[in-house]
């Protein structure tokens, strides 16, 4: 064990998210459901299908790299899957270029679209960030193709041991606490609360943490929220590092069972407004359907109640570069 190793463990010893052996929210909720609720769930999953996956190929966008250009780019490759340019410094955020999203091969498949770039033909990287070690967010496949164009991964308290396990030098990890940050050549990335859970196996449930993250340049800030239920510290966030130009948060693959890690659209408006962002965009929809709502119900009900709000609310196609603060991308893709 090297003392990088050592230090590592003492400090998740020592957070004050880890405890009894596993990290925890800052609140004590947690999704609860019934056996017969499981059951009753799994009957919906298999046999209540309508509308859940989009019947056509969905438009897309190539990826458009902007060497040596001034501002904040950003890319979406559907769901939370982000490529984000910003002074000069390019960042991928949450590495899942693959085609299924699950431990078991031909589960959760992706949406028919074209991927914006495969990780093989993304340019030379200075950050991965990874919010949490769902699948839907931490590929192996796509982390091992990274490796060797990546400067650095960023990650949550013991999301690390996942990469050293597909090859990345711990030299190039940096693992954050809440509150903790990192710099990538005079861009802050600051840590901070989601409300959520992880583990990818049954055995290893909360033994890392979970993050969403502050992104803040020379010129811009941007909440990437990776995946969080609705939860009373989005108002501390914006009082410590906010407001924000623009707010990325979870708004699909909801359900009332599981509500506690995964917000309603509307409550992504509200969260939005909390942390008193200029521009929202709804994300975690339109690549992997995990829930049993419709495909385009994320980004419907999301609309509606951001004009409700008198929101700025923005709807980028998959690949489509739009910069941050400047660019509103607002047509409505999904319904052609």
């Amino acid at each position: 064990m090297s003392h990088t190793v050592r230090d590592l463990e003492s400090r998740i010893q020592s957070s004050p998210q880890y405890r009894e052996g596993k990290f925890h929210n800052v609140t004590a909720r947690s999704p609860k459901f019934s056996t017969k609720d499981f059951f009753v769930l799994l009957w919906k999953v298999f046999f209540q299908t309508k509308g859940r996956e989009p019947k056509k190929k969905l438009p897309s966008q190539t990826l458009r790299v902007n060497e040596g250009q001034v501002g904040a780019y950003l890319t979406w490759f559907g769901h939370s899957t982000f490529f984000y340019q910003v002074d000069g410094k390019k960042i991928l955020f949450d590495p899942m270029l693959s085609r299924c999203a699950s431990p078991i091969p031909g589960m959760v498949k992706r949406y028919h679209y074209d991927l914006p770039a495969t990780a093989e033909s993304l340019p030379e990287l200075d950050a991965v960030v990874v919010t949490h070690d769902h699948y839907d967010h931490l590929d192996k496949k796509t982390v091992k193709q990274l490796v060797s164009k990546t400067k650095l991964f960023i990650v949550p308290l013991g999301v690390g041991k996942h990469l050293r396990a597909w090859g990345v030098d711990d030299q190039k990890i940096v693992e954050l606490d809440w509150w903790e940050s990192a710099k990538v050549d005079g861009v802050s990335i600051i840590s901070v609360p989601s409300q959520h859970f992880s583990g990818r196996g049954l055995r290893d449930s909360q033994q890392t943490l979970w993050s969403a993250y502050v992104v803040e340049s020379s010129t811009r800030k941007v909440f990437f929220g990776g995946d969080s239920g609705y939860w009373d510290g989005f108002k501390e966030i914006s009082e410590r590092c906010g407001p924000f130009d623009l707010t990325l948060l979870d708004s699909g693959q909801y359900n009332e069972m599981w509500e506690v890690v995964h917000m309603r659209p509307e409550q992504s408006v509200q969260a939005h407004l909390e942390l008193g962002g200029k521009t929202f965009m709804p994300i975690h929809w339109s690549a992997f359907t995990l829930a049993l709502h419709t495909w385009t119900d994320p980004v419907e009900r999301a609309l509606l109640a951001a004009r409700e709000g008198d929101i700025e609310m923005i709807t980028p196609m998959i690949g489509e570069c739009f910069e941050v603060g400047v660019d509103k991308p607002q047509k409505k893709w999904w319904r052609d």
